[in-house]
């Protein structure tokens, strides 16, 4: 799994700042297929302890497409970021990049414990701003990753036909920014978006691929029970 060299910026930030930057990073954003072979998938889920002054984030490696458990990380760190909706990725990253760093420590090189594409409990350019948890969390890592959201950041879209796997575009301002998505019959649709490196119609696979008897995909519903343990 590759990594930037340095930094992508400092989270010492206001939210002012943070508006201002999410627009400047959402230009480096590829919402087109630049991913390998996907042998193991990992999901993202954020938590939060001691009335949210401490944020626990979880990440969980499955195998793919057997959805066998490979590995997971748990970290916790302060939260230094007030909530400000669009602006979430400030608040949860820190933590989340702590629990990557703690899969590598894992994996000691071992390349096989290591996700080719990440999955985020969030959005990835279904963002005001296009830049939800998803594609920050990919710019950081140099990594293909794809938002799922439970509930709509923005946008628009048409009712979604009732049978698994049927979707419709989700609109902001003129822009097809992600698909409304039913990942079983006649439950509520999530919301999937690109997040980097990888486009809409291939994360809509994915999505699916890694979907079996739940609503949510197995990456998500592995790093909520690990993000929710106490």
């Amino acid at each position: 799994m590759a990594r930037r060299a340095e930094p992508l910026h400092s989270w010492d930030l206001t939210p002012a700042e943070a508006i201002r930057l999410q627009s400047q990073l959402s230009r480096e954003v590829i919402v087109e297929d630049a991913l390998g072979p996907v042998r193991r998938v990992a999901g993202v889920d954020v938590g939060f302890e001691d009335g949210g002054a401490v944020t626990r984030a979880a990440v969980v490696v499955l195998e793919f497409p057997a959805l066998t458990f490979v590995t997971s990380a748990l970290a916790r760190a302060p939260t230094c970021f007030p909530y400000v909706p669009g602006l979430l990725s400030f608040r949860e990253l820190p933590a989340v990049l702590q629990a990557f760093d703690q899969l590598h420590e894992q994996a000691a090189g071992r390349a096989d414990m290591m996700p080719d594409l990440v999955l985020c409990d969030g959005q990835g350019i279904a963002h005001p701003r296009r830049l939800g948890i998803a594609s920050h969390l990919g710019l950081w890592l140099d990594l293909p990753t794809i938002g799922v959201g439970k509930s709509r950041l923005v946008g628009t879209h048409e009712e979604v036909p009732p049978e698994k796997g049927a979707w419709s575009p989700l609109m902001h301002r003129g822009e097809r920014i992600g698909a409304v998505l039913r990942t079983r019959a006649g439950v509520s649709p999530v919301f999937v978006s690109a997040g980097h490196r990888v486009s809409l119609e291939t994360a809509i696979d994915y999505v699916l691929a890694c979907t079996t008897r739940w609503r949510l995909p197995e990456t998500t519903r592995a790093a909520h029970n690990l993000a929710s343990r106490r």
